[in-house]
């Protein structure tokens, strides 16, 4: 059975969050006051009870088209379904990608070699978003995400292995990999410390690596900014 959707979980700020709810708020409250106005409109006093239920149900019928064409934003999900087809619009990215190797894009949080973008808590990101896109649109965020960023993970696991991530990482990597964090240390101590030309390099690389979750948040703040579109008169 064909895949309706895939869920992505994202950190965001709190800002980030709250003006994305309050732009779900704003829709919901616009739709809602269109279609009071149409029931009104059109759910005449006196009419047989079976003239207004097909009344009510093509007043839903035209709510659901409004939000398929955006007229309406619909739920979270749609609002940000649509911002995120723009985001990678607006990036040259809304293609089709080549399949990555399999496992490499189902791995969990940031791809390897690189420091999270924005530490949780205090300051950083401390909510967190889940956002259901469309199957379809789903996969060509994560096909995007590993083929624009392959090279420069790439630079940054071979430079991983000449100079070492810090001590963070390391044990990171070693409590994930099962390996005693005293042997992990001990053979990162026997490299070289980077000297700063290569951290340099380093932060360059970072620079060029573009996830998932950096393509979403971009698409949410997009969402939470957008301005609506206007509603057609009715005839």
């Amino acid at each position: 059975m064909a895949r309706v959707n895939m869920k992505f979980h994202v950190a965001v700020t709190k800002g980030a969050l709250e003006a994305l709810n309050a732009r779900r708020d704003d829709e919901r409250d616009r739709e809602e006051r269109w279609i009071a106005a149409r029931r009104k409109e059109l759910i005449l006093p006196g009419m047989p009870r079976r003239a207004a239920a097909a009344v009510r149900r093509d007043i839903r019928a035209q709510v659901a088209r409004m939000r398929r064409n955006g007229t309406f934003g619909g739920t979270r999900d749609d609002i940000v379904t649509r911002a995120a087809r723009e985001e990678l619009r607006a990036r040259g990215l809304d293609r089709k990608w080549p399949k990555p190797p399999v496992g490499e894009v189902e791995a969990p949080g940031r791809p390897w070699g690189t420091p999270p973008s924005t530490p949780m808590g205090s300051g950083g990101y401390t909510e967190r978003v889940s956002v259901n896109l469309p199957y379809n649109l789903g996969d060509t965020v994560r096909r995007a995400a590993y083929w624009t960023s392959k090279e420069a993970v790439e630079a940054l696991q071979d430079w991983a292995d000449r100079w070492g991530d810090g001590v963070d990482v390391t044990l990171r990597e070693a409590e994930r990999d099962g390996i005693p964090a005293e042997l992990a240390l001990t053979l990162a101590a026997g490299r070289p410390s980077a000297p700063q030309s290569a951290l340099e390099i380093r932060d360059r690389l970072r620079a060029k690596v573009l996830t998932t979750g950096d393509l979403l948040r971009a698409a949410i703040d997009r969402a939470a900014t957008a301005g609506q579109p206007e509603i057609p008169e009715q005839n």
